[in-house]
């Protein structure tokens, strides 16, 4: 299957892709419950995440757009502090009062992200619900598992879905550990070594 470096010009198409994804998605089920504007309210979460990796990361789409995969390269996993409000100001109309405990969540998984090996972090992984289980998910993700792979880098991600851990663990990702949401839904922390 072919996949292609995502452009700027594609950033609208692939965040739109992005949250048609994660429409049924737990983590997001959490921050949004809104069913009928989960949608609408998580293209600019997705949004900002690809604008943030684009200049740095490796993110990857295919000729169609059917989905993305945006990785941040080693050593620039973490959010700095404009793309932290930058983050907040996308998310927190949606949000409401639900702000603080959904911060509080984020700021969880994020201190149990790895801070060393250095390594590459799949940020955010999806593909349209109705093209999801045709392979796209795994090649949009082999350029960089290649790549750590020939220079003997790791790569971590959190899995928002418990049936995705099977998926990732064909990619040899392994849960590390299981991260709680403030009264909300676990999140799996999955590391994968390089192969040989």
């Amino acid at each position: 299957m072919q996949v292609r470096r995502i452009g700027l010009e594609d950033a609208e198409a692939v965040s739109w892709a992005l949250a048609r994804a994660f429409h049924d998605d737990p983590v997001m089920e959490w921050l949004y419950p809104d069913t009928d504007r989960r949608v609408e309210r998580s293209r600019g979460f997705f949004a900002l995440r690809l604008r943030q990796l684009l200049p740095d990361g490796e993110v990857y789409t295919t000729p169609e757009l059917e989905g993305g995969a945006l990785w941040a390269v080693p050593g620039k996993w973490k959010l700095n502090l404009l793309q932290t409000l930058r983050l907040l100001a996308v998310m927190a109309p949606a949000l409401g009062r639900r702000g603080p405990r959904s911060l509080r969540g984020l700021e969880r998984v994020e201190a149990h992200h790895p801070k060393e090996p250095e390594h590459y972090y799949l940020a955010v992984l999806g593909t349209e619900p109705e093209r999801q289980g045709n392979g796209i998910g795994s090649a949009l993700m082999q350029p960089v598992l290649d790549d750590c792979d020939e220079h003997g880098i790791g790569a971590y991600l959190e899995s928002s879905k418990e049936r995705n851990i099977a998926f990732y663990g064909r990619h040899g990702f392994k849960v590390t550990e299981e991260i709680r949401l403030p009264k909300g839904p676990l999140v799996w922390g999955m590391w994968r070594d390089p192969r040989p």
